[in-house]
């Protein structure tokens, strides 16, 4: 889970985005400086922003990780506003190595595959595009909920009918320092360990 930080852009304001909600069907509720964003429509919390953040936090860069650590200070800004809840989150890492463990082509699309990708505690199933995937490559997977350095979040989609859930990444996509300019996943080192996190 990532939260947003762009004094320059929108001000002293810490974005964090909960889960989708529709747009359009939105209420807030404001707790001192912490403003919760409800999707009326489902009735579930989307996200909170929280108001002169500086003022609670030290954020030195975005998108924010949110860690543990990190959660524990948010609820205390919540607390000090009068806000009694806490954020529920899947805090496991959303960038792992993984194991392609199964490639198939894809039935509708000459140029897509349909991967089994190992990522140490389940097998996902990802439809991928690079030319160069193959059984047996360690690469880096995102997993659903993974926002990329482009800013796009990684989402359980259907390419051409066919379920996908999560992405394996290319140097570029992950921006990595002189990553090719061909067309092509990232792949490991074969001694990559299965599910670790990884760091970019």
């Amino acid at each position: 889970m990532q939260a947003f930080y762009n004094r320059g852009g929108i001000g002293d304001v810490l974005v964090i985005p909960v889960k989708d909600g529709n747009q359009l069907f939105r209420s807030y509720e404001t707790y001192g400086d912490v403003v919760k964003i409800i999707d009326t429509e489902q009735n579930e919390v989307v996200g909170y922003n929280i108001f002169q953040a500086s003022k609670y936090l030290t954020i030195k860069n975005s998108p924010v990780e949110i860690t543990e650590k990190f959660l524990t200070q948010i609820h205390d800004v919540f607390k000090q506003n009068g806000l009694d809840e806490k954020i529920d989150v899947d805090l496991s890492p959303r960038f792992v190595v993984g194991l392609v463990k199964e490639k198939v082509q894809h039935e509708n699309a000459d140029k897509l595959s349909v991967c089994k990708v190992d990522v140490g505690d389940e097998t996902l199933q990802i439809v991928c595009g690079a030319p160069n995937v193959d059984e047996g490559q360690k690469v880096v997977v995102a997993k659903v909920g993974a926002i990329m350095p482009s800013g796009m979040q990684i989402k359980a989609t259907e390419l051409r009918g066919v379920p996908s859930h999560g992405m394996i990444c290319s140097a570029k996509e992950l921006n990595l320092p002189d990553a090719p300019k061909e067309k092509g996943i990232l792949v490991l080192d074969e001694n990559a360990e299965i599910g670790a996190p990884y760091g970019f």
